[in-house]
């Protein structure tokens, strides 16, 4: 009898377990279908179709997902945190930009996640599980907007909504390999949106067709119908693109060469766009003249960065920190570093800070004018790994947000394209027109696309017939390349090729000499004294990188530091009379 008993509670175990595991993989397999993407199916359907001869409605037959901080009737906006859920009713109505949708045409079939009150930029969220990119699996999505960009790139919706505050569309739009577009600030109404920060959020979207991106433009923008024009000038910010690491013939030189193909050689122009943002940001430099903490140092992208990031958090935590005080929510590291730590900021910042943003949207504009095109990266790293400390690095930071704050700040529009695969991860472009010119840039984007997606299968088709080529090899023909733009004063075109001879073969002391010379031509001083010092740490006795070193430490004042290179260039090349002239001309300047 006994014998009988334990046979039946074994039998009954093994019955449970096979229960437990089926309801485990049938849980796994749910997942996958829909890669995570989604907090809750819905449907919204558009009004009937108007009989004929009228034209169907615009966006017939599409369907889409909003981020799940959009009021939907009836519903509880999560904002990506179930704490926010718990303590909120449900909407009593929709978004006017949801209904706007459904009501051109467009069926709404759920909302999505977003990163833990839609903060962050890795688009891990710890409450409602990562969405799964379907472009690097193993890699994070992006955020805040995570979701939305992975239902468009896994094809479970032809268009996503989502919020853009630094950085919240553009971002996942270039890990998962789609469009993604962020409208000039102001553009689409706020209305029946959970706010994140009220002076840089706007309204943006997905696609992976740029027609449809601009078929959803059309609906939200509002904007009156203008003939379509081509641009006058197409800008290329070379020096953003010599931080980016991945070839020029995979990102900008496939712009470059689309460009002479649809509007001809005379239409490209280079510039540093770091300097001539800096030049024309006075409340910058006073700004970082000021700082006494280090935060801001020199005026740069990677200033403006942090601006972006203190009015982000300060105008968040305006709106919601009674509510984060009461509820103290357990939030992803990447998030409770930036709101649950001390911050304090005065009025008098908040303004120094709103000053240059507003000179920040007078130089864009300037710029750009009605028909320019503006040409960066749309994100400087490829993902990190899910999981991985990366993301919340301050380099890895700096680094995403510098170019993400061109448009955050500027109130312009940004358009992210994706330009294949480079090294297992996608690659992102982006286009940026004047603030105002949303339409104009769709049009752009929707003239350029095709032959942009030619020049990528030939970029990366040539790659695969260069292989025999060795790396060092390539380095050498880059270097070559970039001692003729030398040669013909192209300093800017010269930095590029000299660029590209570093990604390919890190470890030459000439390269790094080569362009910290072309850098001494444009006046970039700090960017000089770093690649000689690179080139030094490759090679002690290269005397033309002390020499190169001493003149930017000179022109940066760093007078006693300049004497000593060129004390040490002589001591390598004792006849070596411009190193000698110059140590005697600061030597008695400074006795």
């Amino acid at each position: 009898m006994a014998s009988q008993s334990t046979n039946l509670w074994v039998l009954l175990g093994l019955g449970l377990a096979g229960i437990f595991l089926m309801t485990r993989k049938l849980k796994k397999r749910s997942i996958k279908q829909d890669f995570g993407a989604f907090i809750h199916k819905l449907l919204l359907l558009p009004p009937p179709q108007p009989a004929p001869p009228k034209a169907p409605h615009p966006l017939t037959s599409l369907n889409f997902a909003v981020s799940d901080l959009f009021d939907i009737d009836g519903h509880v906006t999560t904002f990506g945190h179930p704490e926010w859920a718990r303590t909120h009713e449900a909407a009593s109505q929709t978004s006017p930009v949801v209904s706007a949708l459904v009501e051109g045409g467009a069926t709404c079939i759920g909302t999505t996640v977003v990163d833990e009150l839609a903060y962050g930029i890795s688009g891990e969220n710890k409450q409602y599980g990562t969405p799964t990119n379907p472009a690097v699996p193993a890699r994070v999505p992006g955020g805040s907007s995570s979701g939305a960009a992975v239902a468009v790139a896994s094809n479970l919706v032809d268009f996503a909504l989502g919020i853009d505050t630094i950085g919240g569309v553009r971002l996942p739009a270039g890990f998962c390999g789609i469009l993604g577009f962020r409208p000039s600030y102001g553009a689409v109404s706020h209305i029946g949106i959970i706010p994140v920060s009220k002076s840089l959020e706007t309204v943006g979207w997905f696609a992976r067709d740029p027609n449809i991106l601009r078929r959803v433009g059309h609906i939200l923008l509002q904007a009156p119908f203008v003939v379509q024009r081509s641009p006058r000038q197409i800008i290329i910010a070379d020096d953003c693109f010599q931080q980016l690491n991945v070839p020029l013939d995979r990102s900008s030189q496939v712009v470059i060469q689309s460009t002479e193909k649809l509007f001809g050689r005379q239409v490209l122009k280079h510039i540093n766009l770091e300097e001539f943002l800096c030049n024309k940001l006075p409340s910058l430099k006073k700004l970082s003249s000021q700082q006494q903490n280090g935060e801001l140092k020199a005026p740069s992208l990677k200033s403006l960065a942090k601006i972006m990031q203190f009015l982000q958090r300060h105008e968040f935590r305006l709106t919601h920190e009674e509510w984060m005080s009461i509820v103290k929510p357990e939030l992803h590291p990447a998030v409770s570093a930036d709101l649950q730590e001390k911050f304090e900021v005065s009025d008098v910042d908040v303004e120094n800070y709103r000053s240059v943003r507003n000179e920040m949207r007078d130089a864009v504009n300037s710029l750009l004018k009605d028909e320019g095109i503006l040409v960066i990266p749309t994100v400087a790293n490829p993902p990190p790994k899910l999981g991985g400390k990366e993301i919340i690095s301050e380099d890895y930071r700096s680094n995403a947000l510098s170019l993400l704050s061109i448009a955050s700040i500027s109130g312009c529009c940004q358009v992210a394209i994706p330009f294949g695969f480079y090294d297992k991860c996608p690659v992102s472009v982006s286009l940026i027109a004047r603030q105002g010119g949303d339409r104009f840039l769709l049009d752009t984007l929707q003239t350029m696309y095709s032959t942009i997606q030619e020049q990528v299968e030939i970029a990366a088709e040539t790659k695969l017939s260069r292989n025999v080529i060795t790396q060092e090899q390539s380095a050498e023909i880059a270097k070559e390349k970039g001692n003729q733009a030398y040669k013909d004063k192209q300093w800017q075109k010269a930095i590029g090729f000299y660029t590209e001879a570093i990604k390919l073969s890190g470890n030459n002391a000439t390269y790094y000499n080569n362009r910290a010379q072309a850098f001494l031509e444009l006046g970039s001083y700090l960017q000089a004294e770093a690649d000689c010092t690179n080139a030094i740490s490759i090679d002690k006795k290269n005397v033309k990188a002390y020499f190169r070193r001493g003149r930017a430490r000179e022109m940066l004042g760093y007078y006693k530091d300049a004497i000593d290179d060129f004390k040490y260039a002589l001591v390598l090349e004792p006849t070596n009379k411009m190193a000698a002239s110059a140590a005697e001309r600061l030597r008695k300047l400074f006795r």
